[in-house]
């Protein structure tokens, strides 16, 4: 019998880093669901698709197919037979598919996908409505999350250290206003499970992070 941990939590968490790792360790698919949406949101950008526009996001969708494969243990996201793991992380498209991940005809058409998975595989799973909405029966549900300034720290020493110019106070800025979009919207909005273990993160290290939540994990076994 497959089992199933759900990490839910607002962007910049930290969420698909401690889930690479904690499936790493204990030896379970990781399934990158916001690398899905990404994904759909770097097809809408690049055929100018506005976000906007519900019934013209809803007619692409159709044309849109996401698979994932793993190649030296790495995931790559594949988007209509291309590699775009190198789009996946720009702010172009965290902010594109933050305002298209709320649409229905996007979230059901990846949320099968999702479930298929669980359903084969001892997974772990991050986003945004996994223990509430994807994975409501999922075995070990936790709730990552980081204050706004911790978060906009993390994001701009992510970028600095890639030799790209930054402004802290933007990406805070930037930040907040993901969350309010995220826990306000009308399908799914973000929030934490009734039976999901808060894991606040703004004063710990990654390691830290990591051992608590397998704590949690085992102890749920």
């Amino acid at each position: 019998m497959s089992y199933s941990v759900a990490i839910d939590g607002p962007a910049g968490a930290g969420k698909s880093t401690i889930a690479k790792l904690i499936s790493k360790q204990m030896g379970y698919i990781y399934v990158d669901t916001g690398a899905m949406y990404r994904a759909m949101a770097v097809y809408f950008n690049q055929n100018n698709i506005d976000p906007a526009d519900e019934a013209a996001i809803n007619a692409a969708v159709d044309n849109v197919k996401i698979t994932i494969e793993y190649k030296d243990g790495e995931q790559q996201v594949i988007l209509n037979g291309e590699n775009v793991t190198s789009l996946l992380r720009t702010e172009a498209t965290g902010n594109m598919a933050s305002k298209t991940s709320k649409y229905k005809a996007v979230r059901s058409k990846l949320v099968d996908l999702q479930r298929e998975l669980a359903a084969a595989e001892n997974v772990v799973m991050d986003g945004r409505d996994i223990g509430t909405t994807v994975l409501p029966d999922a075995n070990v549900k936790i709730y990552l999350t980081a204050s706004s300034d911790a978060r906009a720290r993390r994001r701009y020493d992510e970028l600095k250290a890639k030799g790209e110019e930054c402004d802290l106070q933007k990406i805070k800025e930037d930040i907040e206003q993901r969350d309010y979009q995220d826990m306000h919207r009308d399908i799914s909005p973000l929030k934490q499970a009734d039976d999901a273990v808060l894991v606040d993160s703004s004063d710990m290290g990654i390691d830290e992070v990591v051992e608590a939540i397998k704590t949690v994990i085992n102890k749920a076994k």
